[in-house]
Protein backbone atom coordinates (compact mmCIF):
# COMPACT_ATOMS: atom_id res chain seq x y z
CA UNK A 1 0.00 0.00 0.00
CA UNK A 2 1.36 3.46 -0.91
CA UNK A 3 1.15 6.09 1.79
CA UNK A 4 -0.95 9.15 1.08
CA UNK A 5 0.43 12.50 2.22
CA UNK A 6 -0.94 16.04 2.51
CA UNK A 7 1.47 18.92 2.04
CA UNK A 8 0.58 22.22 3.68
CA UNK A 9 0.67 25.11 1.19
CA UNK A 10 1.04 28.15 3.48
CA UNK A 11 4.59 28.94 2.33
CA UNK A 12 5.92 28.40 -1.17
CA UNK A 13 9.41 27.28 -0.15
CA UNK A 14 8.94 25.61 3.25
CA UNK A 15 6.31 23.54 4.94
CA UNK A 16 5.17 20.36 6.63
CA UNK A 17 3.34 17.27 5.56
CA UNK A 18 1.03 14.77 7.23
CA UNK A 19 0.49 11.12 6.46
CA UNK A 20 -3.20 10.60 5.77
CA UNK A 21 -4.59 7.49 7.41
CA UNK A 22 -8.12 8.21 6.20
CA UNK A 23 -9.72 11.11 4.38
CA UNK A 24 -12.95 12.10 6.13
CA UNK A 25 -14.20 15.05 4.10
CA UNK A 26 -13.22 17.23 1.19
CA UNK A 27 -15.65 20.11 0.49
CA UNK A 28 -15.54 23.26 -1.58
CA UNK A 29 -17.74 25.75 0.24
CA UNK A 30 -18.80 29.17 -0.99
CA UNK A 31 -15.67 30.58 0.66
CA UNK A 32 -12.86 28.02 0.71
CA UNK A 33 -11.67 24.45 0.21
CA UNK A 34 -12.09 22.39 3.37
CA UNK A 35 -10.39 19.07 4.08
CA UNK A 36 -10.65 16.89 7.19
CA UNK A 37 -8.55 13.76 7.59
CA UNK A 38 -7.24 11.30 10.14
CA UNK A 39 -3.48 11.72 10.46
CA UNK A 40 -0.89 9.24 11.63
CA UNK A 41 0.39 11.46 14.44
CA UNK A 42 -1.93 14.36 15.27
CA UNK A 43 -5.38 12.83 15.33
CA UNK A 44 -7.91 14.48 13.06
CA UNK A 45 -6.82 17.56 11.13
CA UNK A 46 -8.75 20.34 9.37
CA UNK A 47 -7.23 22.30 6.50
CA UNK A 48 -8.70 25.41 4.88
CA UNK A 49 -7.33 26.20 1.43
CA UNK A 50 -4.45 23.83 2.09
CA UNK A 51 -3.43 25.42 5.40
CA UNK A 52 -3.63 23.61 8.75
CA UNK A 53 -6.26 25.20 10.98
CA UNK A 54 -6.53 22.72 13.81
CA UNK A 55 -5.42 19.28 14.92
CA UNK A 56 -6.85 17.21 17.72
CA UNK A 57 -3.39 16.73 19.22
CA UNK A 58 -2.40 20.34 19.89
CA UNK A 59 -5.59 22.42 19.58
CA UNK A 60 -5.60 22.99 23.34
CA UNK A 61 -2.54 25.27 23.17
CA UNK A 62 -4.04 27.77 20.78
CA UNK A 63 -7.59 27.62 22.13
CA UNK A 64 -6.62 28.03 25.78
CA UNK A 65 -4.34 30.99 25.11
CA UNK A 66 -6.78 32.72 22.78
CA UNK A 67 -9.66 32.44 25.26
CA UNK A 68 -8.31 32.33 28.82
CA UNK A 69 -5.74 35.12 28.54
CA UNK A 70 -8.14 37.94 27.58
CA UNK A 71 -10.94 36.78 29.87
CA UNK A 72 -8.71 36.48 32.92
CA UNK A 73 -6.86 39.69 32.13
CA UNK A 74 -10.19 41.49 32.03
CA UNK A 75 -11.35 39.79 35.20
CA UNK A 76 -15.07 40.48 34.90
CA UNK A 77 -16.02 39.65 31.32
CA UNK A 78 -19.68 38.72 31.02
CA UNK A 79 -20.30 39.20 27.29
CA UNK A 80 -17.86 37.81 24.75
CA UNK A 81 -17.90 38.08 20.96
CA UNK A 82 -16.04 35.44 18.94
CA UNK A 83 -15.38 36.05 15.25
CA UNK A 84 -14.53 32.92 13.26
CA UNK A 85 -13.49 29.88 15.30
CA UNK A 86 -15.86 27.60 13.40
CA UNK A 87 -14.52 24.45 15.04
CA UNK A 88 -16.06 25.56 18.35
CA UNK A 89 -12.92 25.25 20.44
CA UNK A 90 -12.73 28.89 21.47
CA UNK A 91 -16.44 28.90 22.27
CA UNK A 92 -15.92 25.88 24.53
CA UNK A 93 -13.06 27.56 26.44
CA UNK A 94 -14.96 30.83 26.82
CA UNK A 95 -17.95 28.99 28.26
CA UNK A 96 -15.73 27.27 30.81
CA UNK A 97 -15.68 30.62 32.63
CA UNK A 98 -18.49 30.68 35.18
CA UNK A 99 -18.88 34.44 34.94
CA UNK A 100 -19.62 34.50 31.22
CA UNK A 101 -23.30 35.17 30.67
CA UNK A 102 -23.37 35.41 26.87
CA UNK A 103 -21.01 34.24 24.14
CA UNK A 104 -21.82 35.17 20.55
CA UNK A 105 -19.89 33.35 17.83
CA UNK A 106 -20.07 34.62 14.24
CA UNK A 107 -18.59 32.28 11.62
CA UNK A 108 -18.93 33.12 7.94
CA UNK A 109 -18.67 29.54 6.64
CA UNK A 110 -21.39 27.21 7.86
CA UNK A 111 -19.61 24.27 6.27
CA UNK A 112 -16.74 24.63 8.74
CA UNK A 113 -19.19 24.35 11.62
CA UNK A 114 -21.00 21.40 10.03
CA UNK A 115 -17.80 19.46 9.36
CA UNK A 116 -16.39 20.22 12.81
CA UNK A 117 -19.55 18.93 14.45
CA UNK A 118 -19.44 15.77 12.35
CA UNK A 119 -15.74 14.94 12.37
CA UNK A 120 -14.19 16.89 15.27
CA UNK A 121 -16.89 16.74 17.95
CA UNK A 122 -14.46 16.62 20.86
CA UNK A 123 -13.08 20.07 20.13
CA UNK A 124 -16.28 21.96 20.96
CA UNK A 125 -17.73 19.39 23.33
CA UNK A 126 -21.08 20.61 24.65
CA UNK A 127 -20.50 24.24 23.66
CA UNK A 128 -22.91 24.12 20.71
CA UNK A 129 -25.86 23.43 23.03
CA UNK A 130 -24.88 25.66 25.96
CA UNK A 131 -27.78 28.09 26.59
CA UNK A 132 -25.33 30.98 26.97
CA UNK A 133 -24.05 30.47 23.41
CA UNK A 134 -25.45 32.13 20.30
CA UNK A 135 -23.93 30.75 17.10
CA UNK A 136 -24.48 32.84 13.96
CA UNK A 137 -23.52 31.79 10.45
CA UNK A 138 -22.81 35.19 8.98
CA UNK A 139 -20.33 37.93 8.25
CA UNK A 140 -18.35 39.09 11.27
CA UNK A 141 -17.64 42.42 9.57
CA UNK A 142 -21.34 43.17 9.31
CA UNK A 143 -21.92 42.02 12.86
CA UNK A 144 -19.37 44.38 14.40
CA UNK A 145 -20.70 47.26 12.29
CA UNK A 146 -24.21 46.74 13.62
CA UNK A 147 -23.51 45.75 17.22
CA UNK A 148 -24.55 48.40 19.76
CA UNK A 149 -21.87 50.44 21.49
CA UNK A 150 -20.43 48.94 24.68
CA UNK A 151 -22.26 45.65 24.12
CA UNK A 152 -19.29 43.30 24.73
CA UNK A 153 -16.42 43.06 27.20
CA UNK A 154 -14.03 40.97 25.08
CA UNK A 155 -13.70 40.27 21.34
CA UNK A 156 -11.77 37.18 20.21
CA UNK A 157 -10.89 36.93 16.52
CA UNK A 158 -9.91 33.44 15.39
CA UNK A 159 -9.53 33.81 11.65
CA UNK A 160 -7.40 32.61 8.80
CA UNK A 161 -4.44 34.76 7.76
CA UNK A 162 -5.18 38.16 6.13
CA UNK A 163 -5.64 36.69 2.68
CA UNK A 164 -8.86 35.59 1.03
CA UNK A 165 -11.87 35.32 3.33
CA UNK A 166 -9.92 36.47 6.41
CA UNK A 167 -8.49 39.67 4.94
CA UNK A 168 -11.31 42.00 6.00
CA UNK A 169 -10.79 41.05 9.67
CA UNK A 170 -7.47 42.94 9.76
CA UNK A 171 -8.55 46.42 8.60
CA UNK A 172 -8.68 49.82 10.31
CA UNK A 173 -12.47 49.86 10.07
CA UNK A 174 -12.80 46.47 11.74
CA UNK A 175 -10.70 47.47 14.74
CA UNK A 176 -12.49 50.82 15.03
CA UNK A 177 -15.81 48.99 15.21
CA UNK A 178 -14.40 46.60 17.80
CA UNK A 179 -13.36 49.56 19.95
CA UNK A 180 -16.85 51.02 19.64
CA UNK A 181 -18.71 47.87 20.64
CA UNK A 182 -16.43 47.16 23.61
CA UNK A 183 -17.06 48.38 27.13
CA UNK A 184 -14.71 50.76 28.92
CA UNK A 185 -12.15 48.12 29.91
CA UNK A 186 -12.71 46.07 26.78
CA UNK A 187 -10.05 44.34 24.71
CA UNK A 188 -9.67 42.40 21.49
CA UNK A 189 -7.26 39.57 20.72
CA UNK A 190 -6.54 37.99 17.35
CA UNK A 191 -4.08 35.61 15.76
CA UNK A 192 -1.20 37.41 14.06
CA UNK A 193 0.71 34.54 12.51
CA UNK A 194 4.14 33.06 13.16
CA UNK A 195 6.51 36.07 13.16
CA UNK A 196 9.57 34.09 12.12
CA UNK A 197 7.83 33.67 8.76
CA UNK A 198 5.03 36.26 8.88
CA UNK A 199 6.55 39.33 10.55
CA UNK A 200 4.72 41.68 8.18
CA UNK A 201 1.39 40.39 9.45
CA UNK A 202 2.26 41.19 13.06
CA UNK A 203 3.75 44.58 12.24
CA UNK A 204 0.95 45.80 9.98
CA UNK A 205 -1.94 44.62 12.13
CA UNK A 206 -0.31 46.13 15.23
CA UNK A 207 -0.21 49.53 13.55
CA UNK A 208 -3.87 49.20 12.58
CA UNK A 209 -4.95 48.14 16.06
CA UNK A 210 -2.99 51.07 17.48
CA UNK A 211 -5.21 53.51 15.61
CA UNK A 212 -8.23 52.34 17.62
CA UNK A 213 -6.75 51.24 20.98
CA UNK A 214 -4.30 52.91 23.36
CA UNK A 215 -2.56 49.70 24.42
CA UNK A 216 -1.24 47.45 21.67
CA UNK A 217 1.04 44.47 22.19
CA UNK A 218 1.19 40.73 21.51
CA UNK A 219 1.63 37.52 23.44
CA UNK A 220 2.88 34.15 22.31
CA UNK A 221 1.97 30.46 22.30
CA UNK A 222 3.99 27.53 21.01
CA UNK A 223 1.63 25.52 18.80
CA UNK A 224 3.54 22.64 17.16
CA UNK A 225 1.51 22.50 13.94
CA UNK A 226 1.79 26.26 13.34
CA UNK A 227 5.34 25.71 12.17
CA UNK A 228 8.07 28.30 12.53
CA UNK A 229 8.30 28.88 16.28
CA UNK A 230 6.03 31.05 18.38
CA UNK A 231 2.55 31.97 17.19
CA UNK A 232 1.71 35.55 18.10
CA UNK A 233 -1.68 36.60 19.38
CA UNK A 234 -2.39 40.28 18.91
CA UNK A 235 -3.55 42.30 21.91
CA UNK A 236 -5.40 45.62 21.81
CA UNK A 237 -6.91 47.03 25.00
CA UNK A 238 -8.50 50.21 26.25
CA UNK A 239 -6.75 49.80 29.62
CA UNK A 240 -2.97 49.19 29.65
CA UNK A 241 -3.08 47.68 33.14
CA UNK A 242 -4.89 44.59 31.91
CA UNK A 243 -1.72 42.89 30.67
CA UNK A 244 0.13 43.57 33.92
CA UNK A 245 -2.21 41.91 36.42
CA UNK A 246 -0.08 40.17 39.10
CA UNK A 247 0.20 36.40 38.88
CA UNK A 248 -1.50 35.91 42.25
CA UNK A 249 -4.56 37.82 41.03
CA UNK A 250 -4.65 35.86 37.76
CA UNK A 251 -4.59 32.66 39.81
CA UNK A 252 -7.42 33.91 42.03
CA UNK A 253 -9.51 34.83 38.99
CA UNK A 254 -8.85 31.46 37.34
CA UNK A 255 -9.97 29.64 40.47
CA UNK A 256 -13.12 31.74 40.69
CA UNK A 257 -13.80 31.15 36.98
CA UNK A 258 -13.47 27.40 37.42
CA UNK A 259 -10.54 26.78 35.08
CA UNK A 260 -7.60 26.53 37.48
CA UNK A 261 -6.14 23.03 37.11
CA UNK A 262 -8.37 22.29 34.11
CA UNK A 263 -5.92 23.39 31.40
CA UNK A 264 -3.08 21.65 29.57
CA UNK A 265 -1.07 24.68 28.44
CA UNK A 266 -2.33 27.81 30.19
CA UNK A 267 -1.20 28.52 33.74
CA UNK A 268 -1.06 31.82 35.65
CA UNK A 269 2.71 31.87 35.15
CA UNK A 270 2.44 31.11 31.41
CA UNK A 271 -0.17 33.88 31.20
CA UNK A 272 2.23 36.55 32.43
CA UNK A 273 5.28 35.11 30.70
CA UNK A 274 3.55 35.06 27.31
CA UNK A 275 3.71 38.86 27.18
CA UNK A 276 7.51 38.85 27.62
CA UNK A 277 8.60 38.80 23.99
CA UNK A 278 12.00 38.03 22.49
CA UNK A 279 13.43 41.00 20.58
CA UNK A 280 12.91 39.40 17.17
CA UNK A 281 9.17 39.58 17.86
CA UNK A 282 8.97 42.75 19.98
CA UNK A 283 10.88 44.72 17.32
CA UNK A 284 7.82 44.46 15.07
CA UNK A 285 5.51 46.12 17.59
CA UNK A 286 4.92 49.87 17.98
CA UNK A 287 6.84 51.57 20.78
CA UNK A 288 5.85 54.33 23.13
Amino acid sequence: MTDSWVNETLYAAWGQRFRVVRELARVKSDFQDIMVFESGTHGRVMLLDGVVQITEADEFVYQEMLAHVPLLAHGAAKRVLIIGAGDGGVLRRVLQHRGVERAVMVEIDGEVIRLAKEHLPGIAGDAWTDPRAEVIVGDGIDYVKQAPAASFDVVIVDSTDPIGVGEVLFTDAFYANCARLLTGRGLVVNQCGVPFMQADELRETSVRRGRAFPDVWAYVAAVPTYVGGFMTLGWAAKDATLRAVPVEEIRRRAEAAGILGATRYWTPEIHLGAFQLPPYIADHLPRG
